[in-house]
């Protein structure tokens, strides 16, 4: 269990992270969204004792991190963004330096190494020099190195950066794997990947929580309305006009002219389905309907209307 408790961070007038709260229970695989210079990579930093708080509190298994940072660490497996890798040694003799480090030899590094190298999909290039794997690979080493010890919670920094789609669902499929076992807690800028993966979401702004809750959760609290699209034939400027005053729960967002028709976007509350008094209102008008698209709001839409606001105040 990881607790956060009035979490800062600030660099001389720069405040990085400012008094942020959250706890994440064993077994949840959380995804940490945010801009460029939201605070993700302070916030992971600091509960994984690398960095020291400004103030606030990180409590790992009730053990405070200023207090226990090496007991904390023993139970963390962490993959920073920038995975560090040694080119020039083999995957095999790089795996045996971070378990030695560790104090894992001998026997209880061979067990060790098949079960990560068995877990991460390694087998094929365990004994090739790192620098000559893909890109893939090299991800699939970094989080090997974080798994040597079997640790209880992993910290995963921006984990499929870089990757071509293949090996993206590759990593996907490996973390919400190892999500049922452990506690995870990963950043990423994909905000499909995170949505495709994760029980959770946390988003952080200018180094404030804006949005912490599953994705079911995030949808029903930022988006109220749903937006309609329609393609018409036949339909004049008077009868679309007329269509917002029968139907006075129904905006008008705006309006497109198309070869014999309209584009016409509608907006309603969530709350009420006018679809078939909209339906019924046309066919009384004489349009003919091309398309009726409803759109609700995604990960993408949510991110963007808790963010975009500050990025462009900035």
């Amino acid at each position: 269990m990881i607790k956060v408790t009035d979490l800062s961070k600030k660099y001389a007038e720069v405040q990085a992270v400012n008094s942020i709260n959250f706890e994440i229970p064993g077994g949840q695989i959380v995804g940490f969204l945010g801009a460029n210079g939201a605070g993700k990579t302070t916030t992971l930093k600091m509960i994984t004792g690398y960095l020291v708080p400004t103030s606030g509190t990180v409590e790992v298994d009730d053990l405070n991190i200023l207090i226990h940072p090496r007991e904390i660490q023993k139970r963390i497996g962490y993959l920073p963004e920038l995975n560090p890798l040694y080119s020039e040694m083999m995957v095999h003799d790089y795996l045996s330096f971070i378990a030695d480090i560790r104090g894992i030899r001998g026997k209880e590094f061979k067990s060790a190494l098949h079960r990560i190298t068995d877990q991460c999909g390694l087998k094929g290039v365990v004994h090739r020099p790192i620098g000559e794997c893909s890109k893939g690979y090299k991800q699939r080493i970094g989080l090997a190195a974080a798994m040597i010890h079997d640790p209880d919670i992993l910290i995963l920094d921006e984990p499929v950066t870089g990757l071509d789609p293949n090996q993206i669902v590759e990593i996907r499929e490996l973390i919400k794997n190892l999500g049922k076992e452990k506690l995870v807690l990963m950043s990423s800028h994909i905000l499909q990947e995170i949505q495709a993966t994760v029980d959770r979401i946390i988003i952080i702004n200018e180094g404030v929580i804006v949005a912490d809750g599953t994705n079911e959760e995030l949808m029903s609290n930022f988006m109220g309305n749903v937006l309609l699209t329609m393609e018409t034939n036949l339909s004049t400027d008077d009868t679309i006009k007329e269509l917002t005053e029968v139907l006075p729960d129904v905006l008008m967002k705006s309006l497109e002219a198309i070869p014999n028709g309209h584009k016409i976007h509608l907006e309603y509350s969530r709350e009420t389905d006018p679809r078939e008094k909209i339906y019924r209102y046309a066919v009384d008008k004489n349009w003919v309907i091309l398309s009726m698209t409803p759109h609700t709001a995604n990960l993408e839409d949510i991110f963007r209307n808790l963010t975009v606001k500050e990025e462009n105040d900035a």
